[in-house]
């Protein structure tokens, strides 16, 4: 993928979505398009979609009134104006295809979310990793503060329920997503930037062509606005010293003693994570978060200086992260059974697997920590398999699945295979598992009362979570203690 050519499509302001007519969303059950359809939805806009597998959003987009086809046929079509698509979705789609013949108007999804964002202040949150939990804590910072922002979140608040909201106030919060150039369409009044990393060089090239369009993104800011960004990535110091060359309006977080909201003292534990603040050389105490992670600390830095900036006071702001219940797929607890904690991660990244994986070691507490990791993307498993294979052996056990690549073919010698060979862990204590339907007995096999399990990774490996409780539960609890070093490994 060379990624999307931004100037076919509609800029940001040009359409409302009002203007949409009747929509069609194809692949209407992953968490992006799951939201632009909820938010549709409750601004009264017909919506339909389609799918092929019962995702957990769609139950809800059914009670807000939305027709959701399970197959994908033309008839889907019927009575629609526009149809959206997201870069998960192949050209040749036969409802594309479909579409076209019928000269319906078609729209990627971040065309018609910049629709959506017509006439309102757009908080827009950018960045390798971080976006969402840092795009869910300026939401709820801003609901707190009475606000009522709509907003369109890569995950669900976990308080909140839902990944998208039609609010009443004029300030629109959304993720931008680098991955395919997409986040070169919208117009925002604010811009955070949390960090940039090496990936989606499939599109960029190199890590120089990602920060050029980072920095063409940042300069598509309201000049009246501003830019939040971390002080500790060096790709957005570099970012921040551009801009403010240009006479933007930037405004930092981190550790660094130059920070303009400088953390310091920070701990984390099961408990969550807290850390001293000082703001413009001020201190303003301790800021709180119940979730644990030094990474979710910085996220909420992020969130403080951006809710600030927008008006909010400081005590209000404090007093809502100090609420913050956690954002689905981000470090979320699914439940215990026969003695085993299952959470789920969305880390695919191998920064983000690490800090998570870190992360669950401290709440383990002693525990054995045994990861079931779906690899996202095919050129991503390739070019990262050594960072990604350090990162996966922070686990006592790993068990990897085939890689998730929609629309992505795999060479000779990639894969799930050569990923699991490469984990530097003992053979006996890692495992390629290509059949899905066999992940929940592996996984009774290897845990013991006591170990932490996490699903990790691509967005189906969420689904995991529920078969792996029912197994566990169904399991004698001395099974998987006798049986985690008698299991021959498929690589390694």
């Amino acid at each position: 993928m060379a990624g999307l050519n931004i100037a076919d499509f509609t800029p940001a302001g040009t359409v409302a979505a009002e203007d949409l007519g009747t929509v069609h969303l194809i692949g209407v059950g992953g968490v992006g398009m799951s939201g632009l359809a909820r938010l549709l939805l409750t601004r009264g806009i017909q919506t339909s979609g389609s799918e092929l597998r019962e995702w957990p959003a769609l139950a809800g987009l059914r009670a807000l009134g939305g027709t959701i086809h399970m197959r994908h046929v033309p008839e889907n079509l019927d009575g629609v104006d526009t149809v959206v698509y997201s870069t998960a979705i192949p050209q040749d789609h036969l409802e594309l295809e479909e579409a076209r013949r019928r000269g319906l108007r078609i729209m990627h999804r971040s065309e018609a979310l910049a629709a959506a964002m017509t006439g309102r202040r757009t908080v827009a949150v950018a960045g390798t990793h971080g976006k969402t939990t840092t795009t869910s804590m300026i939401t709820l910072i801003l609901q707190h503060a009475g606000l009522d922002p709509s907003f369109v979140i890569g995950g669900e608040i976990s308080e909140v329920g839902s990944n998208a909201h039609h609010g009443s106030g004029d300030l629109f919060v959304a993720e931008a997503d680098e991955s395919d150039r997409s986040f070169l369409l919208y117009r925002p009044y604010a811009s955070i930037i949390t960090n940039i990393d090496a990936d989606h060089l499939n599109t960029y090239g190199d890590l120089a062509g990602l920060e050029a369009a980072f920095l063409e993104y940042a300069l598509l800011t309201d000049p009246a606005g501003f830019v939040v960004t971390c002080a500790d990535n060096e790709g957005t110091r570099r970012l921040a010293q551009t801009l403010r060359e240009q006479g933007r309006r930037v405004l930092t977080y981190g550790v660094a003693a130059d920070a303009d909201l400088r953390l310091s003292d920070i701990s984390s534990s099961v408990l969550g994570v807290r850390y001293q603040a000082t703001l413009l050389g001020e201190e303003v105490g301790e800021i709180r978060l119940p979730v644990p992670g030094g990474h979710f600390g910085l996220n909420s830095a992020a969130a403080v200086l951006a809710a600030v900036e927008l008006g909010v006071s400081l005590p209000v702001t404090v007093e809502a992260l100090a609420a913050f219940p956690g954002v689905r797929r981000r470090f979320e607890r699914r439940g215990v059974a026969n003695g085993v904690v299952v959470y789920d991660e969305y880390a695919y990244h191998p920064v983000s697997v690490t800090a998570a994986l870190e992360t669950l070691r401290e709440v383990a507490s002693g525990g054995r920590l045994v990861v079931v990791f779906q690899p996202y993307r095919v050129y991503r498993t390739r070019d990262m398999e050594a960072e990604l294979a350090t990162a996966l052996a922070i686990a006592d056990e790993a068990i990897i699945l085939e890689v998730f690549g929609p629309g992505e073919t795999r060479g000779p010698g990639e894969g799930g295979v050569a990923l699991t060979a490469a984990i530097g862990l003992p053979a006996a204590h890692k495992v390629f598992v290509p059949d899905w339907d066999a992940v929940p007995a592996e996984v009774v096999r290897r845990a013991r009362p006591g170990d932490l399990v996490v699903t990790m990774g691509a967005p189906p490996s969420s689904l995991l979570g529920d078969e792996l409780l029912a197994a566990l539960s169904a399991a004698d609890p001395a099974v998987g203690d006798a049986a985690a070093g008698s299991v021959s490994p498929v690589a390694g």
